[in-house]
């Protein structure tokens, strides 16, 4: 414990004692910490600053003054709000200073909206923040799973809602349902709903733990802070990032949260949730039975009308036997035609082959007749350069007998 200090002796002429700077700032600091060691302290927040030690730094304002306020790095991480400019809360903490600057400070330990108000205003900010970044848009939701085969619920293992959920699935079409218990309301509910959600997507398909095909983020009804934990940031980036559809039931119907617009489906209860998830079997059942009677009856109609249009165009074809024993009868003609005509056919080229053999000259008189004019035009030539002279000398003396002019 801190001793007292003890005030110096006046000096000769004066009664105010004398303090040095430090023992004065410290005197202050002793006074403000006994007398304000716990206060609540309702105000506007003011330029908030995150250092990079992780220690927040921000002001509480009100119409006619300011508090500068610091929240530790370990209490600041378990913030149930998070410090955003303009929003209004109520702190609670304890007075000190901080002697270097000759300034009072709030140091933080809790800090909680004031009023509903406020805390409509910060979620509807938080909201269009998010929708900015795309998080809430349709092109993101995935369908839901006609007929999942595992179930993924993450809700209170105590509550009713889980026993609701179960009853419901056994009376329309039962699922293996796997439970991951969380709180969801508290400082830690955001947390734990977070991690659920991204533990289930972390599960590998076919492994010893079966992975959902589907997942329900559910609670009952409350006040709008209980339900904050579903408001939270890392809940909502969570559900808009998990790659298993996800259905949230979070509150009654007229309940709102921000995991709804993340979430592929919202359900106004999650007595809802479950019978989103699955059909009715017994329902499937009578369809399934109601098909297979028409489909049955549509195919006894095809069939019966087919048969009868066959019948039809079948009496329109006559007696098949018929129609085999004329077109044999003509086959049989037509055979014995062709017989007759190649017979005829091989006559008419034998009388034509021994006419044109009639016709021909042996070869023997070919070559006597050749032989013949081939010596007649050799004697032909023989005699032809006698006749020439012959006929040099008669020109000759026609020319001599010829009387000059």
């Amino acid at each position: 414990m801190t001793s007292p200090l003890i005030a110096p002796e006046p000096r000769p002429g004066s009664n105010l004692p004398e303090f040095s700077v430090g023992d004065l700032a410290r005197r202050l600091k002793r006074s403000i910490e006994e007398e304000f060691g716990f206060v609540r302290v309702r105000g506007e927040i003011s330029q908030p600053k995150r250092h990079s030690s992780g220690h927040c730094y921000l002001r509480l304002k009100d119409d006619t003054a300011v508090i500068e306020a610091v929240c530790w790095r370990g209490t600041a991480s378990k913030l149930a709000v998070q410090p955003a400019e303009g929003l209004e809360v109520i702190v609670t903490g304890r007075m000190t200073t901080y002697p270097g600057r000759s300034q009072y400070q709030l140091i933080i330990e809790s800090m909680e909206l004031a009023g509903e108000g406020a805390l409509l205003k910060m979620l509807e900010e938080r909201k269009k923040r998010l929708a900015a970044e795309g998080l809430f848009d349709a092109g993101r939701k995935k369908p839901i799973p006609f007929l999942p085969d595992v179930i993924g619920v993450v809700t209170s293992p105590t509550g009713a809602v889980i026993r609701d959920i179960l009853h419901r699935l056994h009376d329309r079409f039962p699922r293996r349902v796997l439970l991951w218990p969380v709180a969801v309301q508290g400082e830690r509910a955001a947390a734990e709903v977070t991690a659920a959600i991204e533990g289930f997507n972390r599960i590998p398909p076919g492994g010893p733990v079966p992975r959902p095909d589907l997942l329900i983020v559910a609670r009952g009804g409350g006040s709008l802070e209980d339900l904050m934990a579903f408001n939270e940031e890392n809940v909502v980036r969570a559900a808009a990032a998990s790659r298993i559809p996800l259905i949230s039931a979070v509150g009654h119907e007229t309940d709102t949260t921000l995991i709804d617009f993340a979430s592929d489906r919202r359900a106004p209860t999650p007595t809802a949730a479950a019978e989103m998830a699955v059909p009715v079997r017994a329902e499937l059942l009578a369809q399934v039975l109601d098909d297979e009677r028409r489909m049955v009856g549509a195919t006894t109609r095809m069939l019966a009308e087919r048969r009868t249009r066959v019948e039809g165009l079948a009496r329109g074809l006559g007696d098949p036997r018929a129609l085999l024993e004329s077109h044999a009868q003509r086959l049989d003609d037509r055979a014995e035609r062709l017989a007759l005509a190649a017979v005829s056919l091989l006559d008419r080229r034998r009388t034509r082959l021994n006419e044109l053999g009639a016709a021909l000259r042996h070869p023997r008189e070919k070559l006597a007749g050749a032989g013949q004019r081939l010596a007649a035009d050799s004697r032909a030539r023989d005699g032809a350069p006698r006749h020439a002279g012959v006929a040099a000398r008669g020109q000759q003396e026609r020319g001599r007998g010829r009387p000059r002019r």
